[in-house]
């Protein structure tokens, strides 16, 4: 099987997984290719001639592509399964037939946009560090961020250890907070560690409290209600495979000619 695609890329392809899940489904020894069970992540198969097979049923390409945007509630996991029979994601996706899955995470406790599809490749691009697709996050956190303590955001914080990539941050107007002691900052990132908002507002003295996702790329969340899911429109699709094409912008040199930390997209953010 030296010649052929990557099988991750076909599962991917297929809808059956993200290219990293599908990594992960290989190791296990859940693929097989004629017959064979295929542990090593380099294998290559030919989706046309070979029977590739994913817990023993035939991996086919989707006859339908489906995007779906959803409105993350706190209390679900962004995942198909929970280990621990927590409540996920596709509890709020339940008349939909094809093997969708999450884009990205959200935690536990954040909540908002969170694409699901099962379009591999486009899902792979969304992510992937080269494109820079940017997050935006709005975040209620504890206390009013000083001016100087918002630069450190721009510039790029310490988080565990290493420097997180310069990010936009403004302080938005609040005028129905429930308490005089918060506050709302919009943050945009490119990158995506893990629980990055709520670590690098922790960094600079502002636990966060509530933490939403509000776009993801020219995708916005507008007025659907928590909890509710809806097909993308053909120009929304269309406009998310653009921005999945183009490369991430260049990254800002510092005076003497040393560049900081740039930005790329991840899955973990919230």
């Amino acid at each position: 099987m030296d010649s052929g695609i990557r099988l991750q890329k076909i599962l991917s392809a297929a809808g059956r997984a993200s290219r990293r899940a599908a990594e992960s489904l290989i190791e296990a020894g859940r693929v097989t290719v004629n017959g064979e069970t295929i542990t090593a992540l380099g294998s290559r198969a030919d989706p046309v001639r070979d029977d590739i097979r994913l817990d023993g049923r035939r991996v086919g390409l989707p006859a339908v592509r489906r995007y779906l945007v959803l409105n993350k509630p706190r209390g679900y996991v962004t995942t198909r399964r929970d280990p621990q029979h927590r409540r996920t994601v596709l509890d709020l996706i339940p008349d939909v037939a094809e093997y969708v899955y999450p884009v990205g995470r959200l935690d536990y406790d954040s909540e908002g946009l969170l694409l699901l599809t099962n379009d591999g490749d486009l899902a792979a691009r969304l992510t992937h560090p080269r494109h820079g697709v940017p997050r935006v996050y709005e975040a209620t956190v504890r206390g009013v961020p000083t001016e100087a303590r918002l630069r450190r955001l721009a510039v790029g914080v310490p988080v565990d250890g290493r420097r997180a990539a310069p990010a936009g941050v403004r302080l938005l107007a609040n005028p129905f907070a429930k308490r005089s002691d918060e506050s709302r900052v919009r943050i945009v990132l490119r990158e995506g560690r893990n629980r990055q908002v709520r670590r690098m507002l922790e960094a600079i003295g502002h636990p966060v409290r509530r933490l939403r996702r509000v776009e993801l790329g020219p995708l916005r969340l507008g007025r659907l209600r928590p909890g509710a899911v809806r097909e993308l429109r053909a120009g929304e699709v269309a406009a998310l495979q653009r921005a999945s094409r183009r490369p991430a912008p260049p990254k800002p040199r510092r005076a003497g000619g040393r560049r900081p930390a740039g930005p790329g997209p991840g899955n973990g953010a919230s």
